[in-house]
């Protein structure tokens, strides 16, 4: 019985004509993506300074508390990452409870507690069930006005820290961050300052976290965003209870970034290195300015997406590198574009001598149709997959405001990026990436890179030097 089954079934299979593809009728064209649209957003100030949005978004009963506080890297003075020291301690007590307390209450809402410290920002959020809202909102009060900052906890958390270094420094993708920052923007600006000692870490003290804290953080420095399901009055309610009573503090600092011009190529030795980690930047427009649109579409398809050209030059057709990626990094006051790889020793001036091609191919040809609309069709598409959470959201909107962007800028960018025209892209490539003026990071064996840079042209004549990190 079973092998007449065999037999049949080997016989339907010789009968049965396969479906030929020209039989199916041709696919329908793939439209545009639509504009991203939020919901009606609701934004007020209190009389202490604390700004607030509230985002009604999504369908899950979740609701996200996020608290930004312009209080972070950009104010420690030459005290490097003591907002990162702050920030940790900021976790381990608050308003009479414990650090297991607070993890606990989180916990019973449904979600974590977070608190992250960054460049421009300190956040402290959680996301929890829907119901738990207003206890969530006073919680993340609690822990950013009434934190206890245990002197117990501060050993521990610099031991954590101290850890987190020491990883760092043994990456050379840190070392090329560094130094490229230090050159930029100085030594002593808080852009150039990225990484403390492992002895100036350890020298914090609890009085210093104190003085930050109290200092630094405040009203007029916050803005709280709460996205996804809640009940609108009993939210306003908490929040009037929760934060009313925080004393103002502060305006956010102005900050001042001239940039160090180029051209100028700075090496890092590291001897015997089976791969040569590469930065290379120039100025970039700010976020929000007539030419920013154009140059984010611009960078898309030179480095910045997966299917990019310098991608698909240096890493699928040549091998030289596994994960090569260009990017306009903006604050409120600049921004800078970077290209960043590892690619291997013997091929590092191979790989740069492609990328100078395909930025002089972006300067002087206009992309071919199909191809331009492709990647603005993926830039469009992504910002609404990378905007399909309330958390998301939030953090886009909290990027918006940073950045000084007009409140429509969510409905205006999948418009405006759609609109770039070949044209633009090659004329922004010609403004964005003026090899004359360059600076290039190289961290690598230089006894076996230096010469490959020599034979470039583009770097032949360029002051050249030397430095270590850190």
């Amino acid at each position: 019985m079973k092998r007449a089954l065999l037999a049949f079934t080997a016989l339907v299979a010789i009968t049965t004509p396969a479906l030929a593809q020209d039989n199916f009728p041709p696919a329908p064209p793939i439209a545009d993506p639509k504009p991203f649209t939020l919901p009606a957003t609701e934004t007020y100030t209190l009389p202490n300074g604390l700004v607030v949005t509230l985002i009604p978004y999504g369908v899950a009963p979740k609701t996200v508390v996020s608290l930004r506080i312009r209080a972070a890297a950009v104010n420690e003075g030459d005290a490097v990452w003591l907002s990162e020291v702050t920030g940790a301690l900021m976790k381990e007590g608050a308003a009479g409870k414990t650090a297991s307390d607070l993890a606990a209450a989180a916990a019973g809402m449904g979600g974590q507690l977070n608190v992250n410290a960054g460049m421009q920002m300190t956040t402290v959020g959680t996301n929890v069930l829907s119901e738990y809202a207003p206890a969530a909102i006073q919680l993340v009060s609690d822990v950013a006005i009434r934190p206890t900052l245990p002197a117990s906890e501060l050993a521990r958390v610099k031991a954590n820290l101290g850890r987190q270094l020491s990883v760092a420094l043994s990456q050379p993708g840190t070392l090329a961050d560094v130094a490229l920052g230090r050159t930029i923007y100085g030594a002593n600006h808080p852009y150039g300052r990225i990484i403390p000692s492992a002895a100036q870490l350890q020298g914090y003290t609890v009085e210093q976290v104190k003085a930050f804290h109290a200092g630094q953080f405040g009203a007029k420095r916050a803005h709280l965003y709460i996205a996804g399901r809640f009940d609108t009055a009993a939210v306003k309610a908490a929040i009037d209870k929760a934060f009313a009573g925080w004393a103002a503090g502060p305006a956010p600092a102005a900050l001042q970034s001239p940039h160090k011009p180029g051209p100028q190529i700075i090496l890092i030795d590291r001897p015997g290195a089976p791969q040569t980690t590469l930065r290379l930047s120039f100025d970039a427009d700010r976020a929000g300015t007539a030419a920013d649109i154009p140059q984010r579409v611009t960078n898309a398809l030179l480095g910045g997406a997966f299917s990019s050209r310098i991608t698909t030059n240096i890493r699928e057709d040549k091998g030289y590198t596994y994960s090569p990626f260009s990017g306009i990094n903006f604050s409120p006051e600049e921004a800078l574009w970077t290209f960043e790889a590892d690619v291997t020793t013997e091929h590092t001036g191979d790989s740069l001598k492609e990328v100078f091609k395909e930025i002089r191919r972006m300067q002087t040809e206009a992309a071919p149709a199909e191809e331009s609309k492709g990647i603005r069709t993926y830039l469009a598409g992504l910002f609404a997959i990378q905007n399909s959470t309330s958390a998301a959201v939030a953090t886009t909107l909290a990027t918006r405001d940073l950045l000084g962007l007009p409140g429509d800028w969510t409905e205006q960018y999948v418009p405006a990026v759609l609109a770039v025209t070949p044209e633009q892209m090659m004329a922004s490539a010609k403004a964005s990436y003026p090899l004359a003026k360059l600076t290039l990071v190289v961290v690598g064996d230089l006894k076996t890179v230096v010469p490959q840079l020599k034979a470039q042209p583009e770097l032949a004549n360029l002051p050249t030097t030397t430095v270590t990190v850190p």
